[in-house]
């Protein structure tokens, strides 16, 4: 029996079959895992709620995270146009962050004032109410802003009166380690708790250079820096400005605060 011949276009075709059989295979292990994915994606930020809200202990499983979050969290879909509450999507399903991927989702921000550096902005967004006895406890607020590297995703929590900060964290960020990355430090997580977003109606809340001055009367407005990581900060900063200014959720907080939301 005669061996067969190697030539070039039988090396092709056993490549392009090799090919073939490997994209299938990477399509349907994609199809397959992909609800998976995005089930860990959703328990991932009710788990960043939760710690943002002080609900989170530690060694909770994504089943228990799933019931804490539906028992004490209700979202509630916001339109940044108007500061209202709206019912045109469903707050449990809906990604913001997809959403600014539409044009008839989002709109581009003028460069003047986009001092977050995210170009588009989403003209809804999820809030996360956590109440007790049908009182408001704390108001999570999703925010996103441009560091050194990256964007960076988080969440910053309001206290009742909505204008004391109760917690900030983030979900996601490529920031360098041990520099920007020191967002995630639990330490200076907690250096913005009771801090004053606030004054004279505009926010001013902001990470300064080196460390506050207790005595200072700006104290309740600064956050120590993060060493090393100035832009960084400064991103923070900025984030912090711009989402909890007029083309963020100033509209809505004034509204809730005034019972009209």
């Amino acid at each position: 029996m005669s061996k067969l011949k190697e030539t070039p276009t039988r090396t092709l075709v056993v490549t392009l079959v090799l090919c073939l059989v490997c994209s299938i295979a990477v399509s349907a292990a994609a199809l397959i895992l992909r609800p998976t994915q995005q089930e860990n994606a959703l328990v991932d930020r009710q788990r960043a709620v939760l710690v943002i809200a002080e609900l989170w202990q530690p060694g909770m499983s994504s089943d228990d995270v799933r019931e804490v979050f539906s028992s004490r969290v209700t979202p509630r879909l916001v339109d940044l146009r108007t500061g209202d509450y709206s019912d045109a999507f469903d707050p449990h399903t809906f990604d913001q962050n997809k959403a600014v991927a539409d044009s008839s989702l989002s709109s581009m921000i003028p460069e003047e004032r986009d001092i977050a550096s995210i170009r588009r902005l989403e003209h809804y967004a999820v809030v996360y109410q956590i109440e007790q006895n049908g009182e408001l406890e704390r108001l999570v607020l999703p925010v996103r802003g441009y560091g050194l590297w990256s964007t960076m995703y988080g969440f910053v929590a309001l206290q009742s009166d909505l204008e004391t900060v109760a917690g900030i964290g983030f979900y996601q960020h490529g920031e360098t380690p041990g520099l920007g990355g020191e967002i995630d430090n639990p330490n200076w997580q907690a250096k913005w708790v009771g801090k004053k977003v606030y004054q004279d109606g505009e926010p001013v809340l902001r990470v300064i250079k080196g460390s506050v001055n207790p005595q200072s009367p700006q104290a309740d407005y600064q956050v120590d820096a993060i060493a090393g990581a100035t832009l960084t900060a400064n991103g923070v900063t900025h984030m912090i400005h711009f989402w909890l200014g007029e083309d963020g959720f100033a509209p809505f907080l004034k509204k809730l605060s005034a019972g009209e939301a």
